[in-house]
């Protein structure tokens, strides 16, 4: 239940990031909002890693494969991409695309076990589940 309870609030915080952070590229510009937010993330990170334990910062050198540090430069453009689609779609109707996408590339992630990740098995349901969401996309289009 804890693990429902956290992704529910994980989509509500990036909707509300999502508009947030459009609010302050329409008042600054792409990049300066996206670095704002990513530099904001990292003092926000380094604050929570004071009071949290303080783990050796040095086992980033040790992460293997190296491809998976990378996440920051990803996130830069998840905040790129966001705030584009957001600003030209609209919170909800961007929101329902990327959570799509989102669930069709991690069951293809999944699926065929890319990055490290346990493959499962192929399971009729879950195509039909995403064809589905698919459709309500196209419905609520």
């Amino acid at each position: 239940m804890t693990g429902f309870i956290i992704a529910l609030i994980s989509g509500a915080l990036m909707s509300i990031q999502g508009v947030f952070n459009t609010g302050v590229t329409k008042q600054t510009s792409m990049w300066v909002s996206t670095g704002w937010v990513q530099l904001t993330a990292f003092l926000t990170c380094i604050i929570l890693w004071y009071f949290s334990g303080r783990e050796n910062i040095s086992g980033l050198f040790d992460v293997q494969p190296k491809y998976l540090l990378i996440g920051g430069v990803m996130g830069a453009f998840i905040t790129y991409t966001v705030v584009r689609s957001m600003g030209t779609l609209g919170p909800a109707k961007a929101a329902l695309i990327i959570v799509i996408s989102q669930i069709i590339v991690a069951y293809a992630i999944e699926l065929f076990g890319l990055f490290g990740v346990e493959k499962v098995g192929f399971e009729w349901k879950k195509l039909i589940g995403a064809v589905v969401a698919i459709i309500g996309i196209m419905i609520f289009n």
